[in-house]
């Protein structure tokens, strides 16, 4: 892929951004939407940025959650080799543990790093085995292990089989909606293809603790002839809730569904059965009716509209918040 590098500050803005950490809004934003400042599009074009949380040098993205230190001295360098920088966050306990909600805040911060993957601009990278929460048991550079911190453990995929499946769930929401990755200029509503956006709709100020982002992409539908699709991701990584106001779109009244949890092989079959890659509501959701909502601490949320229904073109066009991983 020509004119195309991997890009760390990526990996490095991100990983402390969506932990939490201050002074990070605003690159955030930027690296979700294609690193523009790094990347000039009209010399690099739209998808010079290789956008990655974790590779074969560091971290698996279990492990980034699971330790706030290297653990290399099975490496026999005294646990000097590798990279001490890796702005990771282990949820409250160093390594494995039995406390349910930590392990359960791992899981959640391991969903929100693939969500913003998914809906970053530009070409996506992720480590192999990610997808099931493989671990190295904190080695940050087990090149030199030939065994089980280095190998992938199968035996994880059904054990983490819900991230499994919201791997698999947020692959085909970035290969259905593809205004994500593909810059085709505007709508024909005249909306820009990528807008960014704080809690208050079509307002990018930031401050030196905001914590919230949120990006909209828009763009002609290629399913649709002369219709435009629109698909907002916004970002919490504050530890409480933020009230968040949604940006006004061109067409009519709209309705909102909110999911409250997405796991298992029921999300499997319905994507299996979805004949247009439409991706549907899932089994547990909730419809709003107003353009704000509160954002959950830690927590990221992807809204499509594709308006209107494909089953009745008199219907009203509407929204759906399809990635609450809560």
């Amino acid at each position: 892929m020509d004119g195309t590098e991997w890009n760390g500050r990526y990996r490095d803005d991100l990983r402390r951004f969506l932990k939490g950490d201050s002074h990070l809004a605003w690159d955030a934003a930027q690296r979700i939407t294609g690193s523009r400042d790094l990347y000039d599009p009209t010399y690099r074009g739209y998808n010079a940025s290789v956008n990655f949380l974790t590779c074969h040098d560091g971290f698996t993205l279990y492990d980034m959650y699971s330790y706030n230190e290297k653990h290399n001295l099975e490496n026999g360098w005294n646990n000097t080799d590798g990279a001490n920088d890796n702005n990771s966050w282990n949820c409250g306990a160093e390594g494995d543990t039995n406390d349910y909600n930590i392990n359960k805040l791992r899981i959640k911060m391991i969903k929100n790093a693939f969500a913003t993957l998914m809906c970053s601009q530009g070409p996506a990278l992720f480590l192999a085995g990610d997808e099931f929460c493989n671990t190295q048991f904190g080695n940050n550079n087990a090149y030199c292990q030939d065994n089980i911190i280095s190998w992938l453990d199968w035996t994880r995929k059904e054990k983490h089989k819900d991230v499994f499946e919201f791997f698999k769930y947020m692959i085909a929401f970035r290969k259905r909606f593809h205004i994500i990755t593909d810059s085709r200029g505007k709508a024909t509503c005249n909306y820009p293809p990528v807008s960014i956006h704080s809690n208050v709709a079509w307002s990018a100020k930031y401050y030196d603790d905001t914590r919230m982002i949120g990006v909209m992409y828009a763009g002609v539908s290629l399913k649709q002839q002369g219709l435009d699709e629109f698909v907002y991701f916004g970002v919490n990584a504050y530890w409480d809730y933020v009230n968040v106001e949604l940006p006004d779109l061109p067409e009519g009244p709209a309705a909102f569904a909110a999911e409250t949890q997405r796991r298992g092989p029921a999300c499997r079959r319905r994507l299996l059965d979805a004949a247009d890659m439409l991706l549907p509501l899932p089994r547990r959701s909730q419809r709003l009716v107003e353009r704000t909502f509160g954002l959950p601490a830690q927590f990221v949320v992807g809204i499509r509209r594709i308006g209107p229904d494909r089953h009745d073109v008199q219907k009203p066009a509407f929204q759906e918040l399809l990635l609450n991983v809560h």
